[in-house]
């Protein structure tokens, strides 16, 4: 287990050293490409469509005002200005010369962060709700088990070579916000009379093969976490496919192996670890970590300035009402800030934007700061008599547009832009939609609306679970996307379904716009949301409005 203990940044300064031997080794001609290879993915490097891309972890998403000076530093000096957030709460810096990126990690252990294992067969970077901590629901603030699991899994020597990648999600609300049915293993908290535990689920993921998880175990001991884990991991590890790498995650063991026989597994195998296990969840630790997390000193409610504002600023109004969510603590909100305003690339963030926000966080919200999912910004702890000065600065910023959770807090992936793999253009779909959905002032009265976008088959852009996907793949050496309807990552865990054939570039934003407007015609009140007006009237409608020239609603397979 990476030892809690001893100084990470020294830690991270010799993986720094080790990576730098390589890269210089390289350059120089010592090392081929394929041998290289192995050795940046262990440190978050790729080789994208223009230039080496350092992907940096951010744990659980929970960063600190002066570790995003740190990204801004970063982004200004080796790269192009900006970073990318992505939806598992990394950032990626695309521009990277690889002479360059020794120097970038340093600069990353300067504040303690790092990119160790946010690529390659091995556990990723362990991702939770950006409420944690805030969020009303919540049983137990699951960071600390977050950050547990980081512990036990950096350069855990079993589990350097799993025949795929694997990722853990942690969910501490009733509500999940960390969509754990789409990981490989997803945790949530429980409370069993006064005891709290996990239920476990696994076999989850997106990709060419897009599954939901399955429950394992409705009800684990906290105690037991570490060991339980393990045994997943070590199961999988022996038994997962290994001749061909699109079938060799959890979640296709899981369905060719069937559930039964993997928890039989599991549970052998548990039996056997918990009982020589020497790295569990020693309560001096966890109380460690909890103390790391503890709440700040919330000021006293204080409702006036706030109230105030509300009444005599429509924008402010029309923001709280969008981009705030209910506290635990009276008084206070948490304050989304959408990084998807007009023109702006989904998830893109520049080096002045992330020195602001650092030093909003720092004026108005505690000094915490969260990376969302959804590929936005989080202030978790804000006193409401706060709201209206951070606000203003937002505005000022080009930062308080008030769309969160609306059809243009779009979540997109890079595309073709810049990522290798990818088959299809995304983000210039992002934007014309956005550009539509506002030229038509349709945002407020559609409503809440969950849209996705992904550039190929990997699903980076996580379109099977939006309300509406949409997939780009190449045709022939044509651009074509499919729309998928229906997909849900939070209250009803599903993937979407394919509407029908795809459609070419320049028909995308028309399609949706069909879609919208029957949509708009069909549901049965204004509050109605599009998901439901899909779960109650089923695809059909849908269908003939993405498809007019089918007579009966059907388009071609």
């Amino acid at each position: 287990m990476f030892d809690a203990a001893t100084d990470g940044r020294s830690y991270l300064r010799h993986r720094a050293a080790q990576f730098r031997a390589q890269v210089a080794r390289r350059i120089d001609g010592s090392l081929t490409e394929d041998e290289f290879r192995p050795l940046r993915l262990m440190n978050g490097v790729y080789l994208q469509l223009h230039a080496y891309m350092l992907r940096v972890a951010i744990p659980y998403g929970t960063i600190s005002p002066a570790q995003m000076r740190g990204l801004a530093r970063i982004a200004e000096r080796w790269d192009r200005g900006y970073g990318h957030f992505t939806t598992r709460q990394n950032i990626q810096f695309h521009w990277a010369a690889l002479v360059d990126i020794p120097d970038m990690l340093d600069a990353l252990a300067d504040v303690g962060l790092h990119a160790i294992q946010t690529s390659g067969n091995t556990v990723r970077n362990v991702t939770t709700d950006a409420f944690a901590g805030a969020a009303a629901d919540e049983i137990e603030d699951p960071r600390p088990w977050a950050e547990l699991l980081r512990y036990w899994s950096t350069d855990h020597a079993e589990f350097q070579f799993l025949p795929r990648k694997f990722k853990i999600a942690i969910s501490g609300g009733e509500r999940d916000r960390a969509v754990i049915p789409a990981h490989d293993i997803g945790l949530r908290l429980r409370r069993q009379g006064r005891e709290v535990g996990f239920e476990v689920w696994i076999g989850g993921g997106l990709g060419r093969t897009p599954l939901i998880g399955k429950v394992v175990r409705d009800f684990l001991p906290a105690a037991d976490l570490l060991p339980y884990i393990e045994s997943i991991l070590a199961a999988y590890n022996l038994s997962g496919r290994r001749d061909n790498k699109y079938k060799a995650r959890l979640k296709i063991t899981v369905a060719e192996r069937g559930l039964e026989v993997l928890r039989e597994e599991i549970e052998a195998e548990f039996l056997r670890r918990k009982a020589v296990f020497s790295s569990g969840a020693p309560e001096a630790l966890l109380d460690e970590l909890r103390a790391r997390f503890a709440a700040p000193r919330f000021r006293a409610p204080d409702d006036t300035g706030y109230e105030i504002a509300l009444a005599a600023n429509p924008s402010f109004r029309a923001w709280s009402d969008t981009n705030l969510s209910p506290h635990r603590q009276p008084g206070h909100a948490s304050v989304t800030v959408t990084l998807k305003a007009p023109d702006m690339t989904p998830g893109d963030c520049t080096a002045a934007q992330m020195r602001l926000l650092a030093d909003l966080a720092e004026r108005h919200a505690y000094s915490d700061l969260r990376i969302a999912h959804d590929q936005n910004i989080v202030l978790p702890h804000v006193h409401r008599s706060e709201l209206p000065a951070l606000y203003a600065a937002l505005r000022d910023a080009g930062l308080a547009t008030a769309n969160k959770g609306r059809i243009t807090d779009i979540i997109s992936c890079p595309g073709m832009d810049f990522c290798t793999l990818a088959t299809a253009r995304s983000i210039p779909i992002a934007r014309e939609l956005a550009d539509y959905v506002r030229a038509r002032d349709l945002e407020d009265d559609i409503g809440p609306f969950d849209l996705r976008i992904s550039g190929c088959i990997n699903a980076c852009g996580h379109h099977h679970l939006g309300h509406v996907g949409i997939l780009g793949l190449d045709r022939a050496g044509v651009e074509n996307y499919q729309i998928t309807l229906g997909g849900d990552g939070y209250e009803i865990p599903s993937i979407g379904e394919r509407a029908g054939a795809g459609f070419p570039y320049d028909q995308v934003v028309p399609a949706i716009g069909r879609l919208i407007d029957a949509y708009l015609g069909l549901r049965d009140a204004p509050e109605e949301r599009f998901i439901d007006a899909l779960r109650r009237l089923g695809a059909a409608p849908f269908r003939a409005a993405l498809y007019p020239e089918a007579a009966d609603g059907k388009a071609a397979k």
